[in-house]
């Protein structure tokens, strides 16, 4: 039986992989089948230590990953599909698949949010996406909007740019909540161009994304605007499917840990990354809230062996 499992293959889960292993404690790691996290869809990641000059978000995954590795975590690229956290040791179900640990590291992520609108699911893969470096390529000289006024936003309708012949950011509020340097490069950028105080009321076509019914968030009249697709870059929602009903999540759906710690309510559960962070979501806290999650989980498991 692994005494620690860890559930989710991010930065957060590998990094806390990383420190576990150095501690010898050799974890389980389920990564998931799309390992990596929200990196593996990110083009140029310029704020990760160590790197001046800037890295591709898929090849610091696996760099990372491989560290991982490299320190005796034994990585697993399938999905958890139940979890008990009423019994201890706690359960793990993977598939057919059922392992045990003491302690668990919960860095399952979070995923983007959607419009939740009817059209949307119909037209998902038709021109409707959610991952720019994904499907950009499929819209060269096409005419693309991107719902979204943060800092994922501006980077989706920039990368779309290298491809398409025009991009049109659509925005609810009459400002970007984009960092500055962020905002100034998609203004500078001569294919974007914004259309603000609106929102998606629906999304045209059949068999393929034709445009998009836009609603103006003050007047609330409506118009059409004709495009050949629509990316999502609105926001996420934390991965907590899995640990519903038996863990204290917050009112936003994020896992709760106590102040100064990655404890969770239930005892030798610990929780790091996106999965735990409504706030920062970045690459680097999420490393670090990794690296914490593996050392208290240490610390726990020491407590075990000395009956304490």
């Amino acid at each position: 039986m692994p005494k620690l499992i860890i559930i989710g293959g991010g930065p957060a889960g590998y990094t806390a992989a990383t420190y576990a292993g150095r501690a010898d404690l050799k974890p389980l790691v389920f990564e998931g089948a799309q390992y990596g996290g929200q990196l593996m869809t990110t083009t140029d990641v310029e704020n990760f230590p160590g790197f001046p000059k800037g890295i591709m978000g898929p090849q610091l995954m696996e760099e990372v990953r491989a560290q991982a590795k490299r320190f005796g975590a034994d990585v697993v690229a399938e999905d958890v599909t139940a979890v008990d956290l009423t019994v201890r040791p706690f359960k793990v179900t993977v598939g057919k698949r059922e392992e045990t640990a003491d302690a668990l590291i919960i860095s399952t992520g979070a995923g983007h949010k959607k419009l939740g609108i009817p059209s949307e699911e119909k037209l998902w893969g038709k021109g409707v996406s959610a991952c720019a470096t994904c499907d950009a390529f499929f819209f060269k000289e096409k005419h693309v909007t991107v719902v979204g006024g943060g800092d994922s936003a501006m980077e989706e309708a920039m990368f779309i740019a290298r491809f398409a012949s025009r991009v049109t950011v659509l925005v609810r509020s009459d400002k970007l909540r984009a960092s500055k340097i962020m905002g100034d490069r998609a203004m500078k950028n001569p294919k974007i161009t914004f259309e603000w105080n609106v929102e998606v009321a629906e999304i045209l076509g059949d068999a393929k994304v034709t445009g998009v019914t836009l609603k103006d968030t003050v007047s609330g009249e409506t118009r059409e605007l004709a495009c050949d697709g629509l990316f999502l870059a609105i926001g996420l929602v934390p991965n907590v499917s899995l640990f519903k009903g038996q863990i204290e999540l917050n009112d936003r759906g994020y896992i709760v840990t106590k102040p100064g710690t990655t404890e969770t309510s239930v005892k030798g559960v610990f929780a790091g990354g996106d999965v735990a962070d409504w706030k920062y979501r970045q690459a680097i806290t999420a490393a670090g809230t990794g690296c914490a999650a593996a050392l208290d989980a240490q610390h726990y498991l020491e407590g075990m062996e000395a009956g304490e």
